[in-house]
């Protein structure tokens, strides 16, 4: 079983960054495809940004030049930066972990953008 264990996540103002983290235990993120989801009230969970064992990323258009999603080896840790922040990217984000038929979630955590 992979544990995800999220941190970062929070209040902020238009305009303004934060980082979000994902740890993993149980697993190596290194061989897997990792990625960050969102979930805003009444809305679907969609797909932020991924990343695959082979360093391969990709963005949802919204977030392309201001969001940058990275993992450090070392620390099995996932991360997303997150800059220039909106009030439309206020969601609660969730850390995704696929090795083939295997996929795990973190528990969510919230990111509220005021203006």
């Amino acid at each position: 079983q992979v544990h995800l264990m999220e941190s970062g996540g929070g209040l902020v103002q238009a305009g303004g960054s934060l980082r979000l983290a994902c740890a993993a235990s149980g697993g190596s993120v290194s061989v897997a495809t990792m990625g960050w989801y969102r979930q805003a009230p009444g809305k679907q969970r969609d797909l932020v940004a991924r990343i695959t064992r082979d360093s391969n990323t990709n963005y949802v258009d919204s977030v392309k030049g201001r969001f940058t999603i990275s993992s450090d080896r070392a620390e099995n840790t996932v991360y997303l930066q997150m800059n220039s922040l909106k009030p439309k990217d206020t969601a609660i984000y969730y850390c995704s972990y696929v090795f083939g038929r295997y996929n795990f979630w973190s528990q969510g955590t919230q990111i509220t953008v005021s203006s």
